[in-house]
């Protein structure tokens, strides 16, 4: 490998461990401070929080971006290997680094997938790091000039020459110990045994600093009957809403366990909130042209007490929905025949929520109000539950 070569393949190697550990540190902030803004979250498309805190940003409840940080620190250390080492050595880095990235090409062309199809959104964090993997790609592929079947044997003898180089060796065994701490202390949702992702128990110095935060929020009046219940939460929603599916499915449980713990004593409000300009005028431009149909479809679902499933259908196929695929999901999984007959109508109680969504400063979803405290985001599960058990505490003393 030439030392132009090595030069640039290191350059893409430290852009996108620094665009890794700049994504794992947003990460991090979106766990532990619910008042957290992430930089490159410009409007509803272009956010980094919509990305990291869905499906796609785990594995095993470990952030994809500290994975990308330690593939990204195996490239430096190769590119400079590539430009320091011994020629017998520098033949073999562009194989390493052709097969290491042609891995990596892999991964970040899923996530792109579910990034840009899946959840509609743009992580600019996340496009850096896919330009410094196609960059390596790039650079190890004009420069391997081994036959990478025999990348494995080389391999082998490589690794005897590090392992007689005590410079070589202690960066290796530093990196592999920073990675391993690192994994070790992050914090993560747990899994339960099903694999469906719960809350972790904020610390209690994280509590406090939530219960602070929480506290300083102003109340907003709602015209929104509680209807008895302790802690009223609404939520300014849109069904083809990413972020909305996720805080769905976080939220679900928790609230499932306030029913069972306090019945009653919870009330969760959903108010449409689509972003379509075909029922939204307000709005610069359409984001989800299957929104307004969604949320007229979930309103007669509910009519036919159907209501559910029709939102768990709508949330679960994002990916593909369509206006006519709402349609057709409205007759099979809402029961609703007269679908065209009863939509004028319908919508217009769906303007209805967005006129009081505007009048309340709603700029995007989810928006969600615990007893009057405005929320402009999805909180993380955890802090979710502190906020619910907050209300409950001291709903006596309102």
């Amino acid at each position: 490998m030439s030392r132009r070569a090595a030069l640039v393949a290191l350059a893409c190697a430290l852009t996108g461990l620094a665009a890794s550990a700049a994504a794992a540190y947003t990460h991090y902030q979106l766990l532990v401070d619910p008042s957290y803004h992430s930089f490159c979250d410009v409007n509803a498309t272009v956010s980094c929080t919509q990305v990291y805190l869905s499906r796609f940003s785990t594995v095993r409840g470990i952030p994809v971006a500290l994975f990308g940080a330690m593939a990204f620190a195996a490239a430096a250390l190769l590119s400079a290997g590539g430009w320091l080492a011994r020629p017998a050595v520098r033949e073999s880095v562009p194989g390493y680094l052709l097969v290491l990235s042609t891995l990596s090409l892999a991964v970040i062309l899923y996530l792109g997938y579910a990034s840009f199809v899946l959840l509609k959104a743009v992580c600019v964090l996340c496009l850096t790091t896919y330009a410094a993997v196609i960059g390596l790609f790039l650079v190890s592929a004009a420069t391997t000039r081994i036959p990478l079947a025999t990348v494995p044997r080389r391999a082998a003898r490589d690794l005897r020459v590090l392992a007689a180089s005590p410079l070589a060796l202690a960066l290796v065994i530093l990196s592999a110990a920073s990675a391993g701490s690192t994994l070790a202390w992050f914090p993560r949702e747990a899994l339960a045994a099903s694999g469906t992702p719960q809350p972790a128990a904020p610390t209690a110095t994280q509590r406090s600093e939530f219960e602070r935060w929480y506290v300083s929020q102003p109340r907003v009046p709602l015209v929104v009957p509680a209807d008895g219940a302790k802690v009223l939460v609404v939520k300014f929603n849109d069904f083809e809403c990413p972020a909305c599916a996720q805080s769905f499915l976080q939220y679900k449980p928790i609230l499932a366990k306030c029913d069972a713990e306090h019945p009653g004593a919870v009330k969760l409000v959903l108010k449409d909130y689509p972003l379509n300009r075909d029922c939204n005028d307000g709005l610069i431009r359409t984001l989800h042209p299957s929104a307004c149909d969604a949320a007229v479809a979930v309103r007669l679902a509910r009519t036919h007490d159907r209501g559910d499933a029709m939102e768990d259908w709508l949330y679960t196929h994002q990916a593909t929905m369509t206006p006519s695929l709402v349609r057709q999901a409205a007759r099979d999984i809402g029961q609703v025949t007269d679908f065209e007959a009863r939509y004028a109508s319908t919508l217009s109680l769906v303007k209805g929520d967005i006129a009081l969504g505007r009048t309340l400063g709603i700029n995007g979803t989810p928006t969600f109000f615990i007893n009057g405290v405005k929320i402009d985001s999805v909180l993380a599960p955890q802090y979710f539950d502190e906020a619910i058990a907050y209300e409950l505490q001291h709903a006596s003393t309102r």
